[in-house]
């Protein structure tokens, strides 16, 4: 039992890593952005390219991964993504999927169509045991590791000067613009952030999850389930949403494993009717 919900905090907490940017993007800059798994997933193949390939230790691999995944956001943001702020919601999520096929035929063609997993040091696998309890190495590690970033970035949003004028660009851009506030550079740089966050997630959930050309498409639900089920309002809501979902799924799929798929989509019908912005309510828009 102790296991499984560790097991389900680990894959919580990587949830969380993979869908806070868009969480960010969605709540804070009311942008519909489908295309975030590909960022993850340019994250993941750096990492294993890095890694596997080239033979860069795991470690090193990862601030590679997220600066990478970073700057392709912040070039995507602003050649293309900034044309589309001001359009509707439908148009965004015509635009960004069409992103998504495209950057899977992209990887298909470059890597392949095989599923990969990158190779992480000797150390991180196995379990070890806890008064009788079997840990993996590797999942403890992402619990520690996601559990930091989740602190930072909390700071980051509520307690810094960029969080303060991210916020007062969200609330009144016409104002915040007044103010001397660069709202073009805020959102841009918090696109960056959020796309770095993505491929950090899918380079530490390369071994877990595997890697293919089709990654943005089969988690995109889970990436939206998390947002739609935390809510927009704050950090606070996805994360406890990314918890809840990742110990039910692990659950559900080792109790109940010809219906542990639908255990996630369950809780979110019940949440949803329960509340219908979300465990927390969203305030405010861009």
């Amino acid at each position: 039992m102790i296991t499984i919900l560790v097991d389900g905090i680990a894959y919580g907490m990587l949830l969380f890593v993979l869908a806070a940017g868009l969480a960010v993007t969605l709540g804070l800059m009311n942008f519909v952005n489908l295309a975030h798994g590909a960022f993850a997933m340019a994250g993941g193949y750096v990492t294993v390219v890095l890694v596997n390939r080239v033979g860069i230790p795991f470690f090193a691999g990862l601030p590679i991964a997220f600066l990478v995944s970073a700057a392709i956001g912040f070039v995507f943001e602003r050649t293309l993504y900034v044309h589309v702020y001001s359009k509707n919601p439908l148009d965004q999520v015509l635009f960004t999927i069409g992103l998504v096929f495209m950057s899977v035929a992209a990887v298909d063609y470059v890597m392949g169509s095989s599923q990969v997993f990158v190779q992480i040091p000797n150390y991180l696998k196995g379990q070890f045991d806890v008064f009788g309890i079997s840990i993996g190495r590797y999942r403890l590690l992402i619990i520690v590791l996601c559990g930091l970033l989740t602190v930072a970035l909390q700071f980051i949003l509520a307690k810094t000067r960029f969080g303060s004028r991210l916020r007062a660009a969200v609330d009144d851009s016409r104002v915040a613009r007044g103010l001397g506030i660069n709202v073009n550079w805020i959102f841009a740089l918090t696109f960056a952030f959020g796309s770095g966050l993505a491929g950090l997630g899918g380079a530490l959930g390369a071994e877990i999850l595997g890697l293919d050309p089709t990654f943005p498409l089969k988690f995109m639900i889970y990436f939206l389930i998390v947002v739609t089920v935390g809510g927009t309002s704050s950090i606070t809501g996805p994360f406890l949403a990314s918890l809840l979902l990742g110990i039910c799924d692990v659950a559900g799929k080792y109790y109940v494993p010809s219906l542990g798929a639908f255990v996630i989509y369950t809780i979110m019908i019940v949440v949803l009717i329960w509340r219908p912005q979300g465990l927390f309510s969203r305030v405010g828009s861009r």
